[in-house]
This record gives C-alpha cells, sequence and structure tokens, in this order.
C-alpha cells in the first residue's frame, strides 16, 4: 500500500508578515523575514519532486475544514476573531502568531489536510500518510493561536476521526523541538489519546511541558513528557524512542499513531539547540513504522509542524518520507559528513538522566 502526501500550493501563501520589529520595536534593526515562512515547507516538497520520490507517493487533495470541525476543540468566539481579521488585512492570533489576509481559510485547508490524511489511512486507500500543511498547529489552544500555531491540525483531525470513523485509542509522538502544548491542553483529561512529547527542555513554552504533566482525571497517566537537555542528538533521542517511546506505545496499543513532525529539532536550526541528524528522523521514523505495524496495521499520520532551517528541512523530511515508503532515493544528505564529526552527538550522561527519570512513568500506562 502506498503512502500519501497532502500539499496544496495555498500552504504557501499563508503571510506571517516581516515581523523583526515586533522584538526590536521602532527603527532599531533591519526588519528581516519571519522564522515561520514558506520556504522550509516548498524546499521539503520540491526535493521530494527533484529526487522522484513524488511518484511513488498517492496525492491527497486537501479539504477546508468546517467552522463546527474546528470548534471541536476551538472555542467559536476564538474562530470568529481569526475569520474576522483574516477578511480585513490581519493580524495576531497571541503571541508570536501573525497573520495576513486569507490566513483563515488557508487555516481551515490546513486542519482539513490533516484530516484528509486521516481519512485516507482509516479508510484503507493509503497505509500511512504525511501532511505538508501549513500553518502549523499543535501550540494552538482552545482559546487562541501560539507558537506560529493558528488552529490544532492535529488535535482537530484526531476529533474527526473519533466522531466520522469510531477511532478508539490514539497515540501522539510529538518529535517538533517545542512542546507540544496544544495536543497535550486537548487530551490532559481523557485516556483515550496517548499524547507524547519529545523536546528541548523549557524552550517554548516556557515551564511546559515537563516531567510531573502526567494527565489528570481519566487522562491521570495518558501524557508523556521527555524534555531532553540542549545539545542531545540522534543517541539521545533514539535512547528515548528505545527506553520511553516504543515500550509506552506497546502498552497502551493505539489503533493509529499520529506523529506532530517538527525538524526543529535539528542541528542546524535557527530555533532550537539539538543536534538531530537526517538518519536520526530515518531511524526514528523506521522504529515507529515496526511498531506500528506491530500495533495497528501499519496506520500512521504525520502532520507537519515546525523546522526552519532552509537548507537542511528538505533533506530531513526526504528521510522520513523514504522510510515510509520503503523507497530509497538517489539524493545524499550533504551535511552528513559534516554533523557526524560533531562532539557529544551520541548519548550522555546527564542525557540519560532525563531518559530515566521520563522512563519510569510508563508504567502507569493501563
Amino acid at each position: 500500500m502506498a503512502t500519501g502526501f497532502v500539499w496544496h500550493e495555498l500552504y504557501m501563501w499563508h503571510n506571517t508578515w516581516n515581523w523583526a520589529q515586533v522584538f526590536a520595536p521602532g527603527l532599531t534593526i533591519q526588519p528581516g523575514e519571519h522564522a515561520e515562512n514558506p520556504e522550509t515547507k516548498r524546499r521539503f516538497r520540491n526535493l521530494v519532486e527533484v529526487s522522484g520520490l513524488i511518484d511513488h507517493l498517492t496525492p491527497l487533495k486537501p479539504r477546508y475544514a468546517t467552522e463546527d470541525e474546528l470548534a471541536r476543540f476551538h472555542d467559536r468566539e476564538y474562530i470568529w476573531k481569526i475569520k474576522k481579521l483574516s477578511a480585513e488585512n490581519g493580524g495576531d492570533a497571541s503571541s508570536l502568531t501573525p497573520f495576513g489576509r486569507g490566513s483563515y481559510e488557508i487555516g481551515q485547508l490546513s486542519a482539513g489536510g490533516a484530516m484528509t490524511a486521516f481519512d485516507a489511512v482509516l479508510e484503507g486507500k493509503v497505509k500511512n500518510a504525511y501532511a505538508l500543511i501549513r500553518p502549523p498547529g499543535h501550540h494552538a489552544i482552545r482559546e487562541y493561536g501560539m507558537g506560529f500555531c493558528l488552529f490544532a491540525n492535529a488535535v482537530i483531525a484526531i476529533l474527526h476521526a473519533k466522531e466520522a470513523h469510531k477511532l478508539g485509542r490514539v497515540a501522539t509522538v510529538d518529535w517538533d523541538v517545542h512542546h507540544g502544548n496544544g495536543t497535550q491542553a486537548a487530551f490532559y483529561d481523557r485516556g483515550d489519546v496517548l499524547t507524547i512529547s519529545l523536546h528541548q527542555d523549557n524552550l517554548f513554552p516556557a515551564n511546559s511541558g515537563g516531567l510531573a504533566e502526567t494527565g489528570e482525571g481519566k487522562g491521570k497517566g495518558f501524557n508523556l513528557n521527555i524534555p531532553l537537555p540542549p545539545g542531545s542528538g540522534d543517541g539521545a533521542y533514539l535512547a528515548a524512542f528505545e527506553q520511553i517511546v516504543i515500550p509506552a506505545l506497546q502498552r497502551y496499543k493505539p489503533e493509529l499513531i499520529v506523529v506532530p513532525s517538527g525538524f526543529d529539532g535539528s542541528g542546524v536550526d535557527p530555533l532550537g539547540r539539538m543536534m538531530i541528524t537526517s538518519e536520526g528522523y530515518r531511524a526514528m521514523t523506521r522504529m515507529l513504522l515496526k511498531v506500528a505495524d506491530e500495533l495497528c496495521g501499519g496506520r500512521m499520520v504525520m502532520t507537519h509542524e515546525g523546522g526552519y532551517s532552509q537548507t537542511y528541512v528538505p533533506y530531513c523530511g526526504l528521510a522520513v518520507l523514504e522510510e515510509m515508503t520503503g523507497i530509497k532515493t538517489h539524493v545524499d544528505d550533504p551535511w552528513a559528513p559534516l554533523m557526524a564529526n560533531w562532539g557529544g552527538m551520541g548519548l550522555q550522561p546527564h542525557q540519560q538522566a532525563v531518559i530515566s527519570e521520563a522512563a519510569n512513568l510508563v508504567q502507569s500506562i493501563t
């Protein structure tokens, strides 16, 4: 069975403005491009085409999420605010989340693209799927957006799948360098969604994503954070997968695995301080595919989140899609020889200490 691929040109038309002056009000610095701009996603998609891998993907045409579908998670007052500002000249969904005219509709298409990917997998049209969507979603919470995210794409898609497909247990594995606070908030008191987030400790949002945040009520024990120290590379991430992520999934036995996929944990990302290589992302994908085959018939959906290195995100994304399709292209990662020689790429004792502490939480998953 093929791998589905969601893409639409309008994703690249989401306007995040020239917001350098947010941090330096007035004419104190030459304005620059917003970090969350189209280029990383466009270059990712273009490398998929140039490599020839696009010929082996099943194109999935996204649809627009309805207001009612957005409102399964978001407050209608927030939805109406974004719609009103979008019809004028744009605005700010909250901290660090500027948007331009028409971004409400593009946000609908982004959430709808995630739902399209879910539908294709759950209906058996494809085995797995990657939704290369924009704007991202894993920071958006019920009443406002944040961290470049307008609507909670993966959350909305999960709630849609539970309604439309009667989906039972779902597990999310968020490897974006920032804590997946929006996804955590959506399911914090529920046991039918296991939320796992691997992220740089206390990066963004501040004071979010700690080990003690394990859920509440019926969700107690079903939220798992792995706050890795800055400087963690392939060794730490793969150890976290081996000791925490895979055992947690095996205990939980989900019917679908969802990956909010950000590539800002890479070694050359401007907004993170981690050192994952494209081979690290490839290895994590391989491990998830194997456990998905064991637990849920291979059903896995990735929804694109962050990643801000225009020169490296495409290679990380290509590596992931090569694993998902089982097809290796002729394209090699030109950064690989350099990054292989970086000190500290292997698992370090202080990283293992955090992983061991987080691993103790796996036993609470039932």
